[in-house]
């Protein structure tokens, strides 16, 4: 197996890994910002030089009130497409968690997840974004775009807090990326993908309808979360850490207007943030990239130090190699859950899964998990090639992995 090296960027600090075994090892001083691990690349291939994509500021979204928690300007980049991709268009989402009260978001604004004025001026483009056939087979010559996340409520909020300088306009700054793209050729698109990662996954199927209604009839368009497949589940103490999250994310940033009525119709809007009482419901073709074991769930919403102030759960939720039988147990329950949460979704033919059995967080934008020589797979078949067989209709694709240990593709992750 090859070696594998991943650089990530953390609120606290640097993010630097090594995998053996299909593990990836990480020292991390803030374990809840592993979503920031989406920037990591894997250094083989031509990855040793990635392509690098500069930031546009969308210049018009101030005067329709789209701007990021901090008041700056929104941005994006993209990547031109060429030959057979020139018409069509992937937008990946970013992902970054979210701020659910006053203190957390002034927090945020002062980083690239809530200002322009912190955001990187380059970043690099791997694994669905990337321009290389041999890393990205289906989608490298098509137009390309990261939407950048700084309103810290999965593009939705629609609020402001005065006294705090905050402004929640994450579904203007949808709406307004979306103008900006059209207006760059985006609307007369033959193909088009709506992607994204974590909080980004989330925005994805929140807006996935959206989406589809902004393109003509004979478009193809489509949908791709990763690891957006949040449960609402209660944690290790029985508590609901994730609710009580997504309760003050939807209440601060006025979320509820901009939720999808056929949900709110019958169930309270922190209930319509979750995607398990959506994804039934949509319209538009989605396809579901999720581990079974999403590290960022059970660092933060199942086994969250708040709900285990003893530390029982400390080394398992750092290593599941560490984990007790009983703690194996509780998260083969997790896994069951989500099975059930996409049972009748997997029963429409118009949209595909790949659930793995890994330790894992945000897939597709990663070389090493989306398309390399030792990705992960699931019947022999990586993350790139079922997107792509779902995607043309190649194949129908609804591939849920055997339970824990029974996967060793997996690039799991392990903190110290």
């Amino acid at each position: 197996m090859r070696k594998l090296f991943l650089l990530g960027f953390i609120v606290a600090g640097l993010v630097l890994g090594n995998e053996a075994n299909g593990y990836l090892e990480f020292n991390v001083t803030e374990l809840d910002r592993i979503e920031d691990l989406e920037f990591g690349f894997s250094k083989f291939s031509s990855n040793f030089n990635p392509l690098m994509v500069g930031l546009t500021l969308i210049r018009g979204a101030g005067s329709k009130g789209a701007v990021c928690l901090d008041g700056t300007l929104p941005g994006y980049h993209l990547h031109r497409g060429h030959g057979s991709g020139a018409n069509s268009w992937l937008i990946q989402l970013e992902g970054g968690g979210w701020c659910d009260n006053i203190r957390n978001c002034v927090y945020r604004k002062k980083s690239r997840r809530g200002s322009s004025n912190y955001m990187e001026k380059q970043i690099q483009f791997t694994g669905i974004l990337s321009n290389k056939a041999q890393e990205n087979p289906d989608f490298f010559n098509w137009n390309r775009v990261k939407l950048r996340y700084c309103d810290g409520g999965s593009f939705s909020g629609d609020s402001q807090n005065k006294a705090a300088r905050l402004q929640f306009r994450g579904e203007k700054i949808w709406r307004a990326a979306m103008d900006d793209l059209k207006a760059k050729g985006m609307r007369n698109a033959k193909q088009a993908l709506l992607s994204g990662c974590s909080a980004g996954g989330l925005a994805v199927i929140l807006r996935c309808d959206e989406f589809r209604n902004l393109f003509s009839g004979w478009t193809r368009v489509k949908c791709l979360s990763d690891a957006g497949l949040f449960l609402d589940t209660p944690d290790v103490s029985g508590g609901h850490t994730i609710r009580n999250l997504y309760n003050g994310v939807v209440q601060l940033q006025g979320v509820k207007n901009n939720l999808p009525h056929l949900c709110t119709n019958h169930l309270n809007p922190t209930s319509c943030f979750f995607p398990q009482n959506l994804i039934s419901q949509m319209k538009t073709p989605l396809f579901i990239v999720n581990a079974a074991y999403d590290i960022w769930q059970i660092q933060s919403s199942i086994a969250p130090p708040s709900a285990d102030p003893s530390g029982y759960w400390h080394e398992c939720r750092l290593n599941h190699g560490r984990c007790t039988p009983a703690q194996i147990r509780f998260l083969q329950g997790f896994r069951n859950q989500m099975l059930r949460a996409v049972s009748g979704f997997s029963n429409s033919k118009k949209n595909g899964l790949f659930i793995n059995s890994c330790f894992a967080h945000c897939q597709t934008e990663r070389q090493d998990t989306w398309f390399a020589d030792d990705s992960p797979v699931i019947h022999k078949k990586a993350v790139a090639i079922a997107v792509g067989d779902w995607y043309f209709d190649r194949a129908e694709v609804k591939l849920i992995d055997c339970p824990y240990p029974c996967d060793r593709s997996c690039h799991n992750l392990v903190f110290r």
